[in-house]
């Protein structure tokens, strides 16, 4: 899947801005052309990822064409498509297999237990948060 992006020239003391018209508020900036694109890619990978976890849905990409036409205010700025992981989006539960300390595991357990979770939804809760857990007291 690929994003239209809408980047407005830097110049010698001004960054090239980024805008990605179909993810509302979605933007970014790079020092260089190529910077700015790797940074689109990486502000799109965190819109959908925060979109996704919010439950909301995620907007398919529009034909570029149709974006130029209907965006007048992107006059003279340089159009691209960045690329998306499709897989990224893909919400089929898959079952992995983990290598822990039983000291470790004892933990999670304990804290999974605490907080009246599964061991698994206590893990996906701290990687979707993107945070250690409290150990209670």
């Amino acid at each position: 899947m690929r994003y239209p992006i809408a980047i407005e020239p830097g110049t010698d003391t001004t960054a090239w801005g980024v805008v990605v018209p179909d993810l509302p508020g979605c933007f970014s900036a790079g020092d260089t052309l190529e910077e700015a694109m790797i940074q689109a890619e990486e502000a799109i990978t965190a819109w959908v990822e925060v979109a996704i976890d919010s439950g909301e849905s995620i907007p398919k990409p529009s034909p570029l064409e149709a974006l130029r036409a209907a965006h007048p205010e992107f006059e003279g700025w340089v159009w691209a498509l960045v690329k998306v992981d499709p897989a990224m989006l893909d919400e089929t539960v898959e079952r992995v297999n983990i290598s822990l300390p039983r000291r470790v595991l004892h933990r999670l357990d304990d804290l999974a237990r605490r907080a009246g979770e599964t061991r698994s939804g206590f893990i996906a809760r701290m990687a979707i948060e993107g945070r250690a857990p409290v150990a209670p007291a």
